[in-house]
């Protein structure tokens, strides 16, 4: 059997996030619906980054923010996303691996250039997020390494990198090789945008290929087309073997078998979601492959989530092993 080398291996977008402080004016100006995630072409991206105010950069994306996150906690990861062979290709790539994740994706040559994500942070601490998906669509069965997956203890998937039937093909050949090596796959639904573009390709992957699925409210009442969060929860139950689901200042609740686990949120000052439930799942997945209990991982999960959300960024500025420890 495969010795198991990370903890987590992240698949998904490799986008390079740009963030800036904006008001509401801004978003009316560019027809921006607040907190919600469009995707832009690249015309319009140049247009909105012409515009912004000055923004932080680094390297992005759901599921390589929860890497980064994940890593930062102590959890050995790895990552497999495409970018290209330009300057913000390099910036990317260098960024995940100073974090200390495995790195080994081949950068696309002669395609298109680098993801990017605009996201504007108003004084709410809302994100509202304009994506030019780029390079990172092109990222196929080919750019999965069955060794790789084999090696990791959970596969976490990025429910942003479903849109392209290339990627759908991905995913399933990496929950393929992780079930073969007896590993787990976990799934984020990361938008309600996404499960409502691909509802049912979302729910055959969530039941026959996902053991540890990450969704919010109201993306899990979209993924199961219920109003009703009871409704929706007992769905996920029955689904998979693990459903974590977030509610925000509500907290979050656990569910394995018959057995539920609720989570309070931890107290903090919103400054900016960007990111939150990336880190999360970040949280969650390093207690879990650390073999604590589900209490555990839902208070590691949240302690990680409130230190994100209390800054500008989707990268975590406190020391988080220290934070757990005390928390």
């Amino acid at each position: 059997m495969t010795e198991i080398k990370f903890d987590i291996l992240g698949i998904g977008n490799a986008i390079v996030d740009v963030v800036a402080r904006a008001d509401d004016a801004f978003l009316s100006r560019h027809d921006m619906r607040k907190g919600a995630m469009m995707l832009v072409d690249a015309a319009t991206a140049e247009q909105i980054y012409a515009a912004m105010p000055p923004g932080q950069e680094s390297s992005g994306g759901s599921a390589a923010n929860t890497i980064a996150v994940a890593a930062a906690l102590g959890a050995r990861v790895a990552y497999l996303g495409k970018v290209a062979d330009d300057q913000l290709g390099g910036v990317f790539a260098h960024d995940m691996r100073a974090s200390g994740a495995h790195f080994p994706s081949t950068a696309l040559i002669g395609g298109a250039p680098t993801a990017r994500c605009l996201i504007l942070v108003t004084p709410d601490g809302q994100r509202t997020m304009n994506t030019f998906l780029g390079a990172c669509v092109t990222l196929s069965e080919a750019d999965v390494d069955e060794a790789l997956v084999a090696a990791s203890a959970v596969t976490y998937l990025e429910g942003y990198l479903f849109d392209p039937p290339a990627a759908q093909a991905a995913f399933r050949k990496a929950a393929a090789a992780a079930h073969a090596a007896g590993r787990q796959v976990a799934l984020s639904l990361s938008d309600a945008f996404c499960v409502d573009r691909h509802r049912a390709a979302f729910c055959d992957l969530v039941a026959g290929h996902v053991d540890i699925l990450f969704a919010n409210e109201t993306e899990i009442t979209s993924l199961y087309e219920t109003n009703t969060w009871d409704e929706a929860a007992e769905r996920a139950r029955a689904d998979v073997a693990l459903a974590v689901l977030t509610r925000g200042e509500a907290g979050s609740t656990i569910l394995r078998g018959a057995e539920t686990v609720t989570v309070a949120a931890q107290p903090t000052k919103v400054v900016d979601t960007t990111g939150a439930g990336d880190a999360y799942a970040a949280g969650f997945l390093a207690a879990l492959t650390a073999g604590k209990s589900l209490a555990i991982c839902g208070r590691y999960a949240s302690i990680a989530a409130a230190e994100i959300i209390g800054h500008y960024g989707a990268r975590p500025e406190a020391d988080l092993t220290t934070l757990v420890a005390a928390g």
